[in-house]
């Protein structure tokens, strides 16, 4: 047999069926412990609600927390009128500020 032909059988064959130490034991019921305590560690009941820290966390908590509200659309309308005027101001009305005769 050629070394192609032995790689590609031994690929297919598992190297170990069963391990030494888990031979009394049913592999599954080992298998599930684990699970099992895995599970058992895990807290339980409601996560702890979290602390808004910063601006925009205290401000996505009123206005995006447990009772949502339309404000934050209202706050973008808003602010995008004072930046147009912004721009308004600087690009075009300073030109026109005392020429008022």
């Amino acid at each position: 047999m050629s070394f192609i032909t032995k790689r590609a059988l031994s690929t297919l064959i598992p190297p170990k069926v069963a391990s030494p130490n888990a031979i009394g034991a049913s592999p599954n019921a080992v298998r599930m412990q684990k699970v099992v305590n895995f599970y058992e560690k895990l807290p339980r009941g409601p996560a702890p609600e979290r602390e808004a820290k910063g601006l925009l966390g205290r401000y996505q908590k009123k206005y995006f927390g447990k009772n949502p509200s339309g404000m934050p659309l209202v706050h973008a309308i808003a602010v995008l009128a004072l930046f147009g005027y912004a721009q308004n101001y600087y690009f075009h009305l300073r030109h026109h500020k005392n020429n008022a005769h």
